[in-house]
């Protein structure tokens, strides 16, 4: 019969390989920033210039699907919750987007 240590050396195994781990210690990790925020503190204004760089991180983080990093990225920046238009980035970056893969 397996030991109890033998046991949690297979779930750990297991739900690391399923990539559920990751996620959840992600999850806890944004929940715990989430409960320490100090909302009556209030955030700095964001230049353009952050809130443009800002933008193109959280896309970033988007794009490779790390939603939770992206939302603690959103909650300590004070990033609009509502992402930038990708036209109005490619516009003020003087940046052009491949046709092919919307990608810039």
């Amino acid at each position: 019969m397996a030991t109890v240590a033998e046991l949690k050396a297979v779930l750990k195994d297991t739900l690391e390989k399923r990539g559920v781990l990751g996620h959840l210690k992600a999850r806890i990790r944004a929940e715990v920033f989430n409960a320490l925020d100090d909302e009556s503190e209030p955030r700095p204004s964001l230049s353009h210039e952050n809130l443009l760089i800002n933008e193109l991180i959280r896309e970033y983080l988007e794009f490779n699907k790390y939603k939770y990093t992206a939302s603690v990225l959103i909650s300590e920046s004070g990033q609009p919750v509502v992402p930038l238009d990708r036209q109005f980035l490619i516009r003020e970056l003087n940046a052009f987007e491949e046709s092919k893969d919307n990608t810039m």
